[in-house]
């Protein structure tokens, strides 16, 4: 009786071995978790349908892993996960720009990933993984650099303007620009005609060069018949329906407007100026929350989402600029936005650059308006930048 209950217990132990031998698909842990994934990318896009097909095959990879993809519209995402994490709930993670992680980081809001550092691929370049730091604490799982650049439609424009003397020309001669009246889309100006926003002291210096005139050109381009527009979805309507034949946006929208102008569709880096133009260069990734009861399953799947096979099927199919050197952008229009991104003013994660946007955001409507004159404008906001700084 004792031998047989002993043989029992063996052939259970051997079973036990076998069935976590056989677990290489589990997530950290071995064990079966749900894993929630909240994102931004527009309903229908090509975005959503990439990071779709990425959660599938995350299941094959991932068995016991039951991942829960939420889609919020970027306009609400940060609000209700800044709102449900500080309520001690939220998503076990997220993808996003690193566009405030800086702010996300000192308000706790994105779970320290140092321990985890070790796990990012060394075919991950450097920009990359700075790009989720934060005082030199990494906060996130990099996936794609960012940058805006110059769309064209060819059968409109056939040649892009190189230079911001013959941007000027081509709007004069009729060919229709839009822009997104805002602080982030057109920033990168500033750089083409010398401006630099910050001293080594994160203090605001847009007003001693640079930033006037490029107000002052952009009058001109507005007087010319460029459209400024402060509704995301009329400036890019108008150049998705084929009356705009050049709209400054992101490689987020490449796949869609691939499928609005097929061969029509070309890309360009925007046109430079005294310098090159330099916008801001953001990095996207994969944060956890801080409190996600599965954070070694849910940085698992981030580094799944961003291994050297996810990552090409981001660049084909999604448009986006891959950060591994063992990636291959071959489609000449995301070679563009990685120019743009190369060329780019790396996104501060300073307490003071969080406090760009409303100002100069204000002082583009003010100027463009013509309530505030470049010089007046561009000083009022530098100030109104210091003075939220304590500079």
């Amino acid at each position: 009786m004792k031998k047989s209950l002993y043989f029992v217990l063996a052939m259970l132990m051997v079973l036990s071995m076998v069935l976590s031998a056989c677990g290489g698909g589990q997530p950290a842990g071995g064990e079966a978790v749900t894993i929630a994934l909240w994102h931004a990318y527009q309903t229908g896009s090509a975005e959503e349908a990439t990071l779709a097909l990425l959660v599938e095959n995350a299941k094959q990879a991932f068995p016991g892993m039951t991942i829960e993809v939420l889609q919020i519209p970027f306009d609400q995402i940060f609000n209700k996960y800044q709102t449900e994490v500080a309520a001690g709930g939220g998503p076990d993670m997220f993808v996003a720009p690193n566009d405030d992680l800086g702010n996300w980081a000192r308000a706790g809001l994105v779970m320290d990933l140092t321990a985890y550092a070790g796990k990012i691929d060394p075919a991950v370049v450097a920009v990359g993984v700075e790009g989720m730091k934060v005082d030199g604490v990494l906060y996130g799982i990099p996936e794609s650099a960012k940058a805006v650049a110059m769309y064209y439609n060819k059968s409109l424009i056939a040649t892009p303007p190189a230079t911001t003397d013959e941007l000027l020309a081509a709007v004069q001669d009729g060919k229709l620009l839009v822009n997104v009246l805002g602080a982030y889309h057109v920033f990168g100006f500033f750089g083409a005609f010398g401006g630099t926003l910050l001293d080594a002291d994160n203090k605001c210096i847009a007003d001693q060069g640079g930033f006037v005139e490029t107000m002052e050109y952009f009058l001109a381009l507005k007087e010319a018949g460029a459209i400024f527009e402060p509704d995301y979805g009329k400036a890019e309507a108008l150049f998705r329906n084929g009356d705009a034949a050049m709209f400054v946006n992101g490689p987020w929208a490449l796949a869609d407007y691939k499928a609005d102008l097929g061969d029509n569709l070309g890309v360009a880096p925007i046109p430079a100026g005294t310098a090159n133009a330099a916008p801001l260069n953001g990095i996207d990734g994969f944060y956890i929350n801080p409190n996600s009861a599965n954070p070694d399953a849910a940085v698992d799947l981030a580094l799944f989402l961003t291994n050297a096979e996810s990552a090409q099927i981001y660049t084909d199919q999604a448009g986006h600029v891959p950060i591994r050197t063992d990636v291959d952008a071959s489609d000449p229009l995301v070679a563009a936005f990685a120019l743009a991104s190369a060329n780019g003013y790396p996104r501060p994660q300073s307490v003071e650059f969080a406090n760009y946007w409303a100002p100069f955001g204000d002082m583009f409507t003010k100027v463009l308006e013509g309530v505030s004159t470049p010089a007046e404008g561009v000083a009022e906001a530098c100030a109104a930048m210091n003075a939220a700084s304590g500079k």
